[in-house]
């Protein structure tokens, strides 16, 4: 335990003097590794880590969801999507922002990646927002908070990540996030209606709403059709998760073709961002296999399980500290890192409690909550100070709002998170009832 808890701050010591996750993780991981059982058996354990995580044929749905995630960005789909959101909420105080958050859920349906949800509709969203009189901080906050949205409406990339760590069915971790997602959905929506009830200032008055047009209905088309082949071949047995993301990255290509913006251009510079984000993502994932490599072997999933039963804690307990831990840490690292570096420690942890209900029994059905909890609190993590990535990625977009003006706007949406997260926690039906 207590070399577990040095490692852990020495890995902290070395984000915050800016050393990449993923290589803080490896040198940690490896050299504590190296301490308790030598060079020689830290040099196989790593190499086997970069071996058996490089060959992992399950891995391969990552780049092929996050290529066909930046071909529809790419091909101006997200749009349309707006567009569709501005007809429904258009005549509504605050309706742009509504208008944002709804077509950043459903670019997140075919997307899968928050950041790359966020960078986009803040392309297409922020100059609508602004040209109409929008304040900037209610502006950003929804294009943040909407974005966040990304990593829990399948097929999200996080939600494959934690299948893997915990062999848990990817299938059911989709169909498990889409409740919560909507949740997500209404509950920003609510905050943009009290925000601009309680301050009129931050959205002008209602505006004239312009009929959609016919390719933005072809978009609109578009990514439900694509939505629901990808959710309807897995779930019907045509194809499984893996081969669902070389379907769905075919038929992006496909689709963003038919719609007559799909060019050279567009397609390097798919093919140049899915590889490079990959490659962040596989160094990551190899860094957190070698760390957790080290702490388990260091006992500290088993001292945890014995703190837990020498202090009589109740699973409740234990888990709204998880919770709270994980909100603590997301002040610090960014989603995909924290979930790497965690998942290991606490899925043993958590499998082995009782929660005294029924519907949790199961241990999968116990297992896809938990995923949705950690995916849930991920998410607040997003737009949480002083990272934030999802405010981080705005700012680089849109240089000319300050940090403290997006976090400002991002504050209604991180309450409307916390009350979600309640709900989910409270309630795991609201998780579990597509699955079951």
């Amino acid at each position: 335990m207590t070399i577990s808890l040095i490692a852990l701050a020495v890995l902290l010591i070395l984000v915050f003097i800016r050393v990449p996750i993923a290589f803080a993780m490896a040198l940690v991981g490896g050299a504590g590794f190296a301490l308790l059982r030598g060079v020689a058996p830290a040099g196989a354990m790593i190499g086997n880590a970069v071996f058996e995580t490089g060959l992992n044929y399950s891995l391969s749905v990552v780049p092929l969801f996050i290529f066909m995630g930046n071909v529809l960005a790419g091909s101006g789909i997200a749009h349309g999507l707006f567009a569709a959101g501005d007809r429904i909420f258009g005549r509504m105080r605050g309706g742009l922002a509504m208008a944002a958050i709804l077509s950043c859920g459903g670019f997140s349906a075919v997307c899968g990646s928050s950041l790359a949800t966020a960078a986009t509709m803040s392309k297409v969203a922020m100059p609508s927002m602004r040209r109409f009189g929008y304040s900037d901080s209610l502006a950003t906050g929804a294009i943040a908070a909407g974005g966040t949205l990304g990593i829990l409406i399948p097929p999200s990339v996080v939600l494959i990540i934690f299948g893997l760590l915990t062999e848990a069915d990817i299938g059911k971790l989709f169909l498990a996030g889409i409740i919560p997602g909507i949740l997500g959905i209404i509950g920003y929506l609510i905050a943009v209606m009290v925000a601009v009830r309680i301050k009129p200032s931050l959205a002008p008055k209602v505006k004239e709403v312009q009929p959609i047009s016919r390719p933005d209905m072809v978009s609109v088309a578009a990514v439900l059709a694509l939505f629901l082949f990808i959710m309807v071949g897995i779930y019907g047995g045509l194809f499984t998760p893996v081969e669902a993301a070389g379907m769905g990255a075919a038929a992006a290509v496909v689709i963003a073709f038919a719609v007559g913006r799909l060019n050279h251009a567009v397609l390097w510079r798919s093919f140049i961002d899915s590889a490079t984000a990959s490659a962040m993502i596989f160094a990551i994932v190899i860094g957190a296999e070698i760390f957790s490599n080290f702490v388990t072997f260091a006992g500290l999933p088993d001292a945890l399980a014995d703190i837990v039963e020498n202090h009589g804690l109740s699973a409740w307990t234990v888990m709204l500290l998880i919770v709270a831990i994980y909100m603590v840490l997301g002040c610090f690292l960014e989603s995909l890192s924290m979930i790497l570096l965690t998942v290991p420690v606490f899925y043993p942890l958590i499998s082995g409690l009782d929660f005294g209900l029924e519907i949790l029994q199961d241990p999968d059905a116990l297992v896809i909550w938990f995923a949705i909890i950690v995916v849930v609190v991920t998410e607040i993590s997003l737009i949480t100070p002083p990272i934030g990535m999802n405010v981080f990625v705005l700012r680089s977009v849109q240089p000319d709002v300050s940090l403290r003006t997006i976090f400002s706007g991002v504050l209604v949406f991180w309450m409307a998170d916390i009350v979600r997260l309640g709900l989910i926690i409270a309630l795991p039906i609201l998780s579990l009832y597509l699955v079951l």
